[in-house]
């Protein structure tokens, strides 16, 4: 039987599940935790995505995941591919390191996020690695109770749930999870007992997304749409776009161009690379630049920004 198709909607959130290769470890020591650290980093900022909770335990990881226009498969590859060839690397070993499909569920946020999150932050608990969970190291259950920070982990927005004062909800956050270390393993966050096992919420819930899924389905910007935008930020016409001159600012555009198309559409650098009159590498070397730049110089976020708007799409605010 086919798998189903993964439900991808702007502000979905899904518990991932990313498991060894045969039951494989997936981390051999602090270096590679780190690693993982840093690549969530990085996904964030180039997918535009949230990463509201997570544990990495030593065969498998679970990830409370908030999307933004990038489908979660997107995201999940990039991560995976990159941590894949860093464990490959160090312990000099060629094949794959995760277990074929990854695990993801679509949660009811509503109803679900706090017990997923605090669900997460029990695994080693419930693994008798630890006998609490602030105890453990890399999760994010220290970050969400104020003894560690996390730069780019956003633990506010899940604990003003519980109160406007911050000490009060870390304080009040802290007792829930702890409430729930009787729960044990919930089927449900893997998506058993669901009519669609892809799915956890009510039924209705569970109609909503479905309906939602079929009536609007997803669709991503072309080429043509990546291009208009550009020449309204740059305030360009197409002569410019496509001519040889090397000016800094049409070079930008280009530059700009091309990571776009990469990032949003599913059309491929050939494509693009037809339409200006580029060779297919050059566009892949601009786009090295761009995200090398990116890091240093905070106006191409802006620049990003706009041109998401210019698109229409979502845009995470901080």
């Amino acid at each position: 039987m086919a798998r189903k198709p993964r439900i991808n909607f702007p502000g979905a959130v899904y518990h991932v599940i990313l498991r060894g290769n045969a039951g494989q470890n997936i981390f051999f020591d602090d270096k590679d935790r780190c690693r993982f650290y840093l690549l969530m980093q990085e996904g964030l900022e180039r997918y535009g995505h949230r990463v509201l909770a997570f544990c990495l335990l030593t065969n498998h990881a679970h990830l409370a995941i908030q999307i933004g226009n990038v489908p979660l498969s997107r995201i999940i590859q990039n991560l995976s591919f990159r941590y894949t060839r860093w464990v490959n690397r160090r312990q000099k070993r060629i094949g794959h390191l995760f277990q074929g499909r990854y695990k993801a569920i679509l949660v009811d946020a509503d109803a679900y996020l706090l017990e997923l999150i605090a669900y997460i932050h029990l695994n080693p608990v419930r693994a008798n690695m630890v006998e609490i969970p602030e105890a453990y190291s890399w999760s994010s259950h220290r970050a969400y109770i104020g003894s560690e920070q996390i730069p780019w982990l956003q633990p506010e927005y899940v604990i003003a749930y519980f109160s406007r004062d911050s000490a009060q909800a870390r304080r009040l956050f802290a007792e829930f999870v702890v409430e729930r270390n009787a729960d044990g393993h919930q089927e449900g966050f893997y998506g058993k007992g669901s009519s669609d096992s892809r799915l956890m919420g009510e039924d209705l819930f569970i109609e909503n997304v479905l309906m939602q899924t079929t009536n609007s389905p997803v669709s991503k910007p072309g080429i043509g749409e990546v291009l208009e935008a550009i020449k309204k930020i740059y305030d360009l016409n197409d002569e410019a776009l496509i001519s040889p001159s090397q000016e800094r600012r049409l070079s930008e555009a280009r530059c700009l161009a091309s990571w776009a198309v990469r990032e949003f559409t599913d059309a491929p650098l050939t494509e693009l690379a037809v339409r200006l009159g580029r060779e297919p590498s050059s566009l892949s070397a601009a786009i090295r630049r761009f995200e090398l730049r990116r890091k240093s110089e905070s106006e191409f976020e802006e620049k990003i920004a706009s041109l998401k708007q210019e698109m229409g799409l979502t845009v995470f605010q901080a």
